[in-house]
């Protein structure tokens, strides 16, 4: 038996409602909210915090990883083995980047599913921070967000019953080379030449090869980038109009390739054992996974798959200040930003298991932890220049020694706060703190570790990333940007 073995997700802790964006450009109306990210978060990022989440109770060996993007940060420097490397998954690991479509998570997924049992189990991680044009139907739909999928054989949360898949070069939307923004063509026509004629067979042909009556489909998980496509595709097959899931439109938006795999973990948070679930994809095509809730998913069941996330949150008030940390309008960001944030590659090469891993050291004479590692051990009783182990510090929780808001440090979102911080079991280090509304932080405050960019370097088209410190109780129904 191939299944699912474990489910992660990552919603930004920034939400943007729809009144306020209509509102920002002098119309009224609105409903719900989406997803935003705050400055410092990337495709990249969102999919090491989503698949932090999948594993963090999961009792698997990784043997590979598939990111699937259409927003990735690098053209060309594979960011799988960026998300390997933060994950600490080791250099042994096969790595993927996929996309150029919208259904490339569930692609990746399908693939996963075909080389199950080779070399342990496969991790799939899609992740989209998607641009819209100002004033466009897209800002409004888009969300921000990423989701991760472990597969392997043996014992899961739900099991793979049947996939199938059809490529159709149906073009409903494109980003060419070079170009900021997709480019869409008529809702009309991509809901009755694209959803409504090409999904259905290929959702037929899934449930027949699982041996499987559409009546009998419990969860139906068809994200519908056209209102009422969904329904359509419903009755065009015969599933159950009340097996439809929430499309989450209202609560985190469309996130894209991650958009699938973030409504089957919001699905598999309520499913009962032995229902089925029907998962599609589409874009140039359809993709359809066909599963079964196992009993031990009622075992393993957890908040932290989806609903988790979605709670951490914050209001983003301001229009502009959304506009403005993603570049659709120019402000001057005064003198002080007028820095060469130049990486040195050889630096980040030699410690990317410092930088990408947050991995320090234990010395092996008396067993303290530091960051970073060092030849000599921090102990003033010790002081050995022993070898130090490995010793990772990205999932211990920490708390707050000093701090400071620096209103005088260039940062993208004044003030920059930053501070020093003891780890769980020892070690400590000075950490940026990133997602802090107010008076959130202060001494003994207790923070956990996220990966985040530190500095773009926009003269060269890079950024770094580093570990961030950002409050345990993240801040739930603050106000304000982060």
């Amino acid at each position: 038996m191939t299944a699912l073995t474990a489910i992660g997700t990552y919603v930004p802790r920034l939400r943007l409602a729809r009144k306020t964006i209509l509102e920002g450009q002098g119309k009224r109306g609105g409903k719900g909210e989406r997803a935003v990210c705050g400055w410092d978060e990337d495709a990249l990022t969102m999919a090491v915090e989503a698949a932090r989440g999948c594993l963090r109770d999961a009792d698997v060996t990784v043997g590979g990883i598939t990111l699937a993007s259409t927003t990735m940060p690098f053209e060309e420097r594979q960011n799988a083995t960026i998300l390997a490397s933060a994950l600490t998954l080791g250099e042994d690991i096969r790595t993927l980047d996929t996309g150029g479509t919208q259904r490339a998570g569930t692609s990746a997924l399908i693939e996963a599913v075909a080389a199950a049992g080779a070399g342990g189990d496969r991790l799939v991680v899609a992740s989209d921070k998607r641009e819209a044009k100002p004033g466009s139907p897209q800002e409004l739909s888009f969300g921000d967000g990423a989701a991760a999928v472990c597969v392997g054989p043996g014992d899961g949360i739900a099991e793979v019953l049947a996939t199938r898949s059809r490529a159709v070069d149906f073009i409903d939307h494109y980003r060419g080379q070079g170009r900021r923004f997709d480019y869409y063509w008529e809702e009309r026509w991509i809901r009755d030449e694209g959803y409504l004629k090409l999904v259905p067979g290929v959702v037929t042909a899934a449930l027949e090869a699982a041996g499987v009556a559409p009546g009998d489909v419990a969860h139906a998980v068809l994200p519908q980038g056209v209102p009422k496509a969904a329904q359509g595709k419903c009755k065009a097959v015969g599933l159950p109009t009340e097996a439809l899931a929430d499309s989450l439109q209202d609560r985190v938006g469309e996130t894209g390739t991650a958009h699938p795999l973030m409504m089957l973990a919001a699905v598999l948070e309520k499913a009962e054992p032995g229902q089925v679930i029907v998962l599609v994809g589409f874009g140039q095509g359809c993709d359809v996974i066909v599963l079964r809730a196992t009993e031990l998913l009622a075992k393993r069941r957890t908040r932290d798959w989806f609903s988790g996330p979605l709670a951490r949150r914050a209001e983003e008030a301001s229009y502009y200040r959304y506009m403005a940390r993603n570049e659709l309008v120019e402000r001057d960001e005064g003198m002080r930003a007028e820095v060469d944030y130049q990486s040195a590659m050889t630096q980040i090469y030699r410690r990317r298991d410092m930088l990408l891993g947050l991995v320090g050291g234990r010395c092996t004479e008396c067993g303290t932890p530091q960051f970073p590692r060092a030849r000599v051990c921090v102990n003033p009783a010790c002081g050995s220049f022993a070898e130090q182990e490995a010793y990772p510090f990205a999932d211990r929780t920490a708390k707050v020694v000093s701090w400071s808001a620096d209103h005088l440090t260039y940062t993208p979102e004044p003030p920059a706060r930053y501070g020093l911080i003891q780890f769980e079991g020892g070690g400590r280090m000075f950490a940026n703190f990133t997602d802090v509304a107010g008076p959130e932080v202060d001494v003994g405050s207790e923070m956990r570790m996220v990966f985040r960019i530190k500095e773009f370097d926009r003269k060269r088209g890079f950024r770094r990333y580093f570990w961030k410190a950002t409050p345990v109780a993240g801040g739930a129904d603050d106000t304000g940007g982060a």
